[in-house]
């Protein structure tokens, strides 16, 4: 469990900094709504990267570290670098080479992920799931306030090559972790060829469930994270025009964060163990509805000075987002990880997680024109509607009452090759 906290750590991390610091430092440097929510396109690595891998399953990029560890390690020594790179480049003066580097770290942090989820699913037991699954999620999340907080209260006192040297730090807890860690067992049984490394987990997944089925399956995989993420997207600036600073914005995410995420993802694991994937899928998938719907509230209340009132109503939305938000996609990652076959884990892993990121990099680059178009209560009512069809499908994809059938569709470890 330690580890599903540093690997849900060093997989947050760059992913809140395009979220949280890009849309905030771009702001500060005077560019639009419109250009800021297009630079979600950037992030299109996470929704393409089952392309390569692949990659990642057939060869082992340090053969002494291992398939897993090696590729973990590299990727992380390239975001460090990344990450302290791009706080020395203007947006405006270097825009082209901005958008370059932030691509090159979408396309790190999305290679990490693909090694990170694999490794974590081999070293799971299928009894642990649930829980391992929803610390990795919820230390993902608490990665969020090192770019979402405490980078923007230094952004106010520091110039911002400081503030993003700062944050690439942070990713020397897993950086380490990848060094001390031991290869899981599963990870020797490797593809024997590329070809299969590619072809098998698609025909293995399809085979499995059958096509009407399995496309059901990558339909809620879409749907289910669309509304919150669309919301997320422009979160930051949304509180910017609100009336808040960023040192408001940076105190209030910290103390308002920080224990929903910690009592929650305890709790989330421990619910997911006695209420089962299919359940929680339900609850928390009901929760993240919810916190949604905060926005719209907070969006309702308009801007005007912060008081103690705006401030409480700011700390009553972040809290609902981070329990809310966090509790779903605990329980949706947990329900990832049940749906790969062990021989194929990183190819279905990064597949089904892609699917997860496509509203967050396509849908999500229109947020700033919506905005600009319908207002901000429009916009987030907008993001509650687009919500209730992913939960719809829970109706076929995961049944209340069906957790026992989907456990015994569960592939056997002992069928990997």
């Amino acid at each position: 469990m330690l580890v599903c906290i540093l690997t849900g750590f060093s997989s947050g991390l760059p992913l809140y900094l395009l979220f949280s610091l890009l849309p905030a430092w771009l702001k500060t440097e005077g560019l639009s709504l419109a250009v800021i929510g297009a630079f979600a396109l950037i992030q299109f690595p996470y929704t393409w990267k089952f392309l390569w891998a692949p990659l990642l399953d057939r060869y082992a990029l340090l053969s002494r570290l291992g398939r897993r560890r090696g590729w973990m390690l590299v990727s992380q020594i390239g975001l460090l670098a990344a990450i302290a790179w791009l706080g020395r480049l203007s947006p405006v003066d270097h825009l082209g080479l901005v958008v370059t580097l932030t691509v090159a770290l979408a396309f790190l942090s999305a290679t990490q992920d693909i090694a990170l989820d694999a490794f974590r699913r081999e070293i799971l037991p299928d009894v642990e799931l649930g829980l391992g699954n929803a610390i990795h999620v919820n230390a993902y999340r608490i990665a969020g306030l090192v770019p979402g907080s405490l980078s923007l209260i230094l952004a106010d006192h520091l110039p911002w090559s400081q503030v993003f040297l700062v944050t690439a730090l942070f990713m020397l807890p897993g950086l380490l972790m990848t060094l001390m860690v031991r290869e899981p067992a599963a990870a020797a049984l490797a593809p024997r060829t590329l070809r299969e490394a590619v072809v098998e987990p698609f025909r293995e997944f399809f085979g499995r469930h059958g096509v009407r089925s399995a496309l059901l399956v990558l339909l809620f995989l879409f749907l289910y994270k669309v509304g919150d993420s669309l919301a997320a997207a422009l979160a930051t600036p949304f509180y910017l025009d609100m009336g808040f600073t960023m040192t408001e914005i940076g105190v209030v995410a910290k103390n308002a964060s920080l224990w929903p995420m910690v009592i929650g993802g305890i709790l989330g694991g421990l619910w997911m163990l006695r209420l089962g994937i299919n359940r929680a899928l339900w609850v928390f998938g009901v929760a993240q509805v919810v916190s949604t719907a905060g926005f719209v509230w907070l969006a309702w209340l308009g801007p005007a000075e912060a008081d103690a009132f705006r401030l409480l109503a700011l700390a009553f939305v972040i809290t609902g987002e981070s329990l809310g938000a966090g509790l779903g996609t605990a329980a949706f990652v947990a329900f990832i990880a049940r749906t790969t076959h062990p021989a194929y884990t990183a190819t279905q892993f990064a597949l089904f997680t892609s699917l997860m990121a496509v509203p967050r990099t396509f849908i999500n680059a229109t947020s700033g024109w919506l905005v600009e178009h319908i207002g901000w209560v429009d916009f987030f009512s907008l993001c509650v509607v687009i919500a209730i069809p992913g939960m719809l499908l829970l109706l076929r994809i995961a049944p209340w009452n069906g957790e026992q059938a989907a456990i015994d569709a569960m592939p056997a470890r002992s069928g990997a090759k």
